[in-house]
C-alpha cells in the first residue's frame, strides 16, 4: 500500500485521474443493479439478460479502430469531457424504461453508455505510459485496477441496497449526479503533455498499426493473453444465479449487489498482496490459480454464503492478472503506437466478454447448468496458462521494472 501512496503524491497527474476515476467508474456500475432488477422484474428469460450483459462489452469492439486513431490526434481531455456527457444522457434517459415492450431503448442506451465509458477506458490506459514507465507504470496500472473494483464494490452494494428500499429511478438520478460531478472535477485538470499536432489520416494511422501488431508479434500475443481475462465477465451468471438460487434467500437486488461486491472485495486486496510478488516467471502460476478458484466459485454456486466466500477467492487474483497483462503489453509497445495498441487490445478484450456474456446465456437457456458453465470458464485460464508458458520460452519478454 505504502507504494502506491508515494506513486500518488509524486504524480500528480495520476492522482487527479485517480480522483476522476473513482468517481465515473462507480457511476457507470452504480445503475447496472438496477439495469438488471429492471430486467427480472420484467420477467426476460436467460437470453435477454445475457444480451445486456454482452451490451456492456460489445460498443469497445466496434469502435475501437476509430477511437484509437482518436486518441493518437486529439487532446485527451475534449474526448473525455464529451463522453461523460454521453453518459450523463444515457443514464438519465434509462429513467424512461418500464416495460418489456421499451426493451430495444434499453438495448441502445446501454449500448451508447457503455460505449462512452469503454472509450473512456481506453483514453486513460493510454496515457499512463505516456508519464510512467517499468514498476511505476505497473503500480499504477494497480491502482487503476484498485480503483476500478473499489468503484465496482461499492456500486453495486450501495447500488443493491438502494434499489431495494428506494426504488430504480433513484438509482438512475443519482447515478447522473456522480457523473456530472466527475464532469466538474475533469474540467478543472490540465495535462502537461504535448500531443502531436500534424499526424497522418485516419486511414493511413489504422494501416500503421495493423503492420506494426503483425510484425511485432510479442505484442499480438500480449493482446491475445490479456483477452483472456475477459472470460471472468460473470455478470450475467451472477444475475442467473441470484434469479434461479438466491431469490428465496433475499431480495434479487440485493443478491445480485452483494456477489458482485464480495468478488470485487477480492479485486480490491489481490494487488495488496500479489504486487510485489508478480512476475514473468510467476505469471502462469496466476493463471493456474484463478482456473482453481473459478472451479470451486462453481461447486460453491448453489449455496449463497460459500458462494459469497468462493467470489472473493475469484477475484483476488483477477486484478493482478489483468493488470500485469496489461503492463507487459504496454511495456512491449512503442511509445508512438499506445493509443492504437491499447485500443485495439480494449476490441478484443472486450469482444471477448460479450462473447462470454452471450455463451453464458445460450447454455442456460439451453439447459446447461450454471456450474458447468462456470468450470468451462475455469478451464480456459488452464489452457491459457500453457499458451503464457509457451510465450515465456519462445519470446524475450523484458522484465517489469
Amino acid at each position: 500500500m505504502k507504494h502506491y501512496l508515494i506513486l500518488l503524491r509524486n504524480e500528480p497527474i495520476l492522482r487527479r485521474l485517480s480522483v476522476i476515476q473513482l468517481i465515473a467508474y462507480f457511476g457507470a456500475w452504480f445503475s447496472n443493479v438496477a439495469i438488471y432488477t429492471l430486467l427480472i422484474q420484467m420477467g426476460v428469460d436467460a437470453a435477454t439478460i445475457a444480451l445486456v450483459a454482452a451490451l456492456h462489452f460489445l460498443p469497445g469492439v466496434f469502435q475501437a479502430p476509430l477511437s484509437g486513431v482518436l486518441i493518437d490526434k486529439i487532446h485527451p481531455k475534449k474526448l473525455m469531457m464529451i463522453l461523460i456527457l454521453i453518459e450523463i444522457v444515457c443514464t438519465l434517459s434509462l429513467i424512461s424504461v418500464n416495460s418489456i415492450e421499451m426493451l430495444g431503448v434499453l438495448y441502445g442506451l446501454v449500448f451508447i453508455r457503455m460505449g462512452a465509458s469503454s472509450f473512456h477506458f481506453t483514453i486513460e490506459m493510454s496515457l499512463l505510459p505516456r508519464i510512467l514507465q517499468g514498476k511505476s507504470l505497473q503500480f499504477a496500472n494497480e491502482i487503476h485496477s484498485i480503483i476500478w473494483s473499489l468503484s465496482y464494490t461499492m456500486g453495486m452494494a450501495l447500488s443493491g441496497v438502494l434499489v431495494y428500499f428506494a426504488g430504480i429511478t433513484v438509482a438512475f438520478l443519482l447515478d447522473a449526479l456522480l457523473f456530472f460531478v466527475a464532469l466538474v472535477l475533469l474540467n478543472g485538470i490540465r495535462f502537461d503533455m504535448s500531443f502531436a499536432q500534424n499526424t497522418p489520416r485516419f486511414i493511413t494511422m489504422m494501416l500503421e498499426t495493423w503492420v506494426y501488431i503483425r510484425k511485432n508479434r510479442i505484442v499480438l500475443h500480449l493482446i491475445i493473453l490479456h483477452a483472456v481475462i475477459g472470460f471472468t465477465a460473470f455478470d450475467a451468471l451472477i444475475a442467473l444465479a441470484a434469479k434461479h438460487y438466491y431469490m428465496n434467500i433475499i431480495a434479487v437486488s440485493l443478491g445480485i449487489g452483494l456477489m458482485n461486491a464480495a468478488r470485487a472485495f477480492g479485486l480490491v486486496i489481490g494487488p495488496l498482496f500479489l504486487g510485489h510478488w508478480i512476475n514473468n516467471y510467476r505469471l502462469q502460476i496466476l493463471f493456474f490459480g484463478e482456473a482453481v478458484m473459478i472451479c470451486l466459485w462453481a461447486i460453491a454456486m448453489n449455496n449463497f454464503y460459500y458462494s459469497l466466500a468462493a467470489s472473493v477467492g475469484v477475484g483476488f487474483i483477477t486484478t493482478t492478472l489483468w493488470s500485469y497483462t496489461y503492463t507487459l503489453l504496454q511495456h512491449h509497445t512503442k511509445d508512438e503506437f499506445y493509443g492504437r495498441v491499447v485500443a485495439y487490445n480494449d476490441m478484443i478484450f472486450l469482444g471477448v466478454g460479450a462473447f462470454v456474456s452471450l455463451m453464458i446465456g445460450y447454455m442456460a437457456q439451453n439447459g446447461s447448468s450454471l456450474e458447468i458453465i462456470t468450470f468451462l470458464l475455469g478451464s480456459v485460464f488452464i489452457l491459457a496458462a500453457f499458451y503464457y508458458r509457451w510465450i515465456y520460452h519462445n519470446y524475450a519478454l523484458e522484465e517489469i521494472g
